[in-house]
């Protein structure tokens, strides 16, 4: 508890491990609340979970309640479910997809993620599980990063429509991205001209937290 009123002061860290997949996790406390952290950027929690609220929030809390199945794309410390489950109170089947098995251990054993009755926690790739995967969702949340960096195969076509297809009728994605330079700009723009405007609308919310864009995608009836 003393870290928790110090850290109002100064962060203070208290686990560090070296994975093979983030490279640097970190936990640490910071104005009263544990974050989970990579080297160069925040993974769980602090500003990345005010980040992902506001984007469920312009969903619509209202919308996401009347929803069967979610499926998160990253994990990382699972600041989003928690989100989804405590202040939303979600009551629906979550799938998480983590290709980072450490960083689920770490999610378990400083946040709580395994007390989650409601969640699966599936340990693969998100490609090849978007591939695989036979079920439809209603909200698709894609959070993946590798510190700062975003992997190329979150923007290609292929795998732009692949999530598409699986959603629902008025089913929406939630795509976060991180904006550091104008080529990531152009990317996003890209990306943006490539859905289908016959059966998806798409609205981008941007510069959150500075750094962040978050891209909304609806499935129309």
């Amino acid at each position: 508890m003393i870290q928790k009123i110090f850290s109002y002061l100064y962060p203070i860290k208290i686990f560090k491990k070296k994975s093979a997949r983030s490279k640097i996790i970190e936990v640490t406390w910071a104005n009263g609340e544990l974050v989970l952290d990579s080297e160069n950027t925040n993974y769980s929690y602090g500003s990345l979970q005010r980040i992902l609220r506001y984007g469920l929030r312009n969903i619509g809390y209202d919308k996401v309640l009347t929803m069967d199945h979610i499926l998160v794309l990253g994990v990382a410390g699972g600041s989003v479910i928690k989100t989804l489950v405590d202040e939303i109170e979600f009551k629906g089947k979550i799938t998480g997809v983590e290709i980072d098995a450490d960083m689920i251990q770490i999610a378990n054993q400083y946040f709580g993620l395994n007390e989650i009755k409601q969640l699966e926690i599936v340990i693969d790739d998100a490609f090849e599980f978007v591939l695989k995967t036979k079920d439809r969702y209603d909200l698709i949340i894609i959070d993946i990063f590798e510190d700062t960096n975003m992997p190329n195969f979150l923007f290609e076509k292929f795998f732009s429509e692949r999530v598409c297809f699986l959603l629902k009728n008025q089913g929406f994605i939630l795509f976060n991205t991180m904006i550091l330079d104008e080529a990531h700009n152009v990317r996003n723009r890209k990306y943006m001209s490539e859905i289908n405007q016959e059966f998806y609308t798409s609205k981008m919310l941007p510069r959150i937290e500075v750094h962040n864009e978050l891209i909304i995608i609806e499935k129309q009836s």
